[in-house]
């Protein structure tokens, strides 16, 4: 029996390094793969060496994009404790909106806020914002969800890219670019022979000339005085640009023709951004998006208001029903092919789906 025993001891001791052996070449079981952390700048703003940005717009006193600028100046030196600022200069003080577009492809500035309608000569897609009335039947939320958060917002955003430019946001608030005129304007025949100043764009130049007007390109600053001796009988804008210019004193008759979306774009120099640290980049992005939920919310009151202003200071309002909507949609049936033509046809197509998600 202590033979058996003795044997059988000896076999277990035996056994116990080829046991351990096998343990040791089992696998590993596999372990969840971790999400890739992001990476953070240490200390926060104050590692950051300090960063200057320069912007600009073009607009007139007191308009959307002056009010936007300025509220984001002051929300991105909260935001990052004064190590990023911003220099900004409003209301032409560097040049008109072709000028200051071309500077800051340059880099001589950083970022410029305006509107969609001389951005086409830099980056032809934006012809899209050029279609006549495309917005005129939506709100302000269903045209923001269509511009800022849509399929289409990315669609036109690698157009921006490719010239170098990022488009941090799309300011509007469901308003629009009206008519002011010496001539009373009551049916769509009435725009025959209209003298019409407008913007240095082939698009808006052939949607008036479709509507039987006779557009005239004139630099903003000309505008005041080209209406005073006559040069020209009309122009368009938003209200808030037409109370800063006066035109009360030089035109008769506000015109509600809706005819362009009142957009405003937050345009920066794609290089710049770039380079930008992650922290600032974030804190940019927050001031551009808070100032607009600010800026967004008064822009239908501001509009009210501001046609009030024109109205009592002695402008007779225009106003049409909704049938003048398809009048003019079907004057600027050419205008509509040609914008899809020249930039591609897709693009309109997700304009128009996500307007109608």
């Amino acid at each position: 029996m202590k033979k058996v025993l003795i044997i059988l001891l000896i076999a277990t001791i035996l056994l116990l390094p080829v046991a351990c052996t096998q343990g040791a070449d089992a696998p590993t079981p596999a372990q969840p793969e971790q999400p890739e952390q992001p990476q953070q700048t240490e200390g926060g703003y104050d590692s950051l060496e300090p960063v200057v940005l320069i912007g600009a717009d073009n607009a007139g006193v007191g308009a959307a994009a002056q009010l936007y600028g300025e509220l984001i100046t002051e929300k991105v030196k909260e935001i990052t404790g004064g190590k990023l600022t911003i220099e900004y200069y409003p209301n032409s003080q560097l040049g008109n909106d072709q000028e200051l577009q071309a500077q800051m492809l340059a880099g001589d500035i950083d970022f410029v806020i305006a509107q969609t309608a001389q951005t086409v000569s830099f980056v032809p897609e934006v012809a899209i914002f050029d279609l006549p009335m495309v917005f005129a039947k939506y709100d302000a939320e269903t045209i923001d969800y269509a511009l800022n958060k849509s399929e289409f917002t990315d669609k036109i955003n690698e157009a921006y890219k490719a010239k170098n430019m990022y488009c941090l946001h799309f300011l509007q608030g469901g308003t629009f670019r009206e008519t002011t005129s010496n001539k009373k304007i009551q049916s769509i025949e009435d725009f025959n022979g209209l003298k019409i100043r407008t913007m240095e764009n082939k698009n808006h130049m052939a949607f008036w000339q479709a509507m039987g007007a006779a557009p005239t390109p004139l630099p903003w600053p000309e505008v005041y005085i080209s209406l005073q001796q006559g040069l020209v009988d009309a122009q368009e804008n938003a209200t808030d640009t037409c109370v800063g210019a006066n035109l009360h004193e030089v035109q008769d008759y506000l015109i509600m023709t809706h005819h362009i979306l009142y957009c405003n774009q937050f345009l920066i120099n794609a290089s710049k951004f770039d380079s930008l640290d992650p922290l600032y980049k974030a804190a940019l992005q927050q001031a551009v998006d808070e100032a607009a939920v600010e800026i967004e919310a008064k822009l239908t009151q501001i509009d009210l208001d501001n046609k009030q202003k024109l109205i009592d200071n002695g402008m007779e309002l225009v106003e049409f029903d909704a049938s003048f909507i398809d009048q003019v949609l079907e004057k600027a049936k050419g205008v509509y092919e040609s914008i899809g033509n020249e930039i591609g046809q897709e693009y309109v197509d997700a304009l128009l789906n996500a307007l109608e998600q």
